[in-house]
């Protein structure tokens, strides 16, 4: 199992609170939500990002449409949004 940082975000729009990420990535690699979230459940490989100095775990949030989120101490957080888009 890899533990990978996640540097990055891919949002078509980055100001839209209707339309959600669609990619994260890292140094030399970006996948698709979809892909991150199967090898989450499968046990393949986690994902976290580093805010202030803190990690925090990249968790999927369950239900009718799952989604990534960070929790950092028990508590879901929003690290993902504040990263940068993804280049390329």
């Amino acid at each position: 199992m890899a533990d990978v940082q996640v540097t990055c975000i891919t949002k078509p729009d980055r100001n839209s609170r209707h339309e959600g990420i669609t990619h994260i990535g890292g140094s030399g690699w970006r996948w698709p939500v979809s892909k991150v979230i199967e090898s989450i459940r499968s046990g393949t490989n986690t994902f976290y990002t580093v805010a202030t100095g803190r990690r925090a775990n990249i968790e999927v949030v369950e239900g009718h449409n799952p989604y990534l989120r960070t929790k950092a101490d028990g508590t879901w957080t929003d690290n993902l949004l504040a990263l940068p888009q993804c280049g390329g």
